[in-house]
């Protein structure tokens, strides 16, 4: 419960931290799977997030297009959720 309170919070954060740079951010959750998806930079990126008893899983789906940015946006997506999750 408390890592799904933080993640909502996180999305708030994200919608008022990032908003020049996050567009249509939405998430969505169904049980402890919060399925989130968001425009940045013109790239399309959605995903999952498994909230388990000791750990967070998270799945994401970049585009083709993106490819030469995979790193940096799982950098980046890692990072922010750390933060909120420590």
């Amino acid at each position: 419960q408390a890592a799904r309170e933080r993640l909502d919070s996180f999305l708030d954060n994200l919608r008022n931290e990032f908003k020049d740079q996050v567009k249509n951010l939405q998430g969505d959750w169904n049980d402890d799977k919060l399925t989130f998806s968001f425009r940045t930079y013109g790239i399309d990126i959605k995903g999952t997030l498994h909230v388990e008893e000791e750990m967070v899983k998270l799945d994401g789906q970049i585009p083709f297009t993106a490819m030469m940015f995979k790193g940096k946006i799982e950098q980046s997506i890692r990072g922010e959720l750390e933060k909120v999750l420590a």
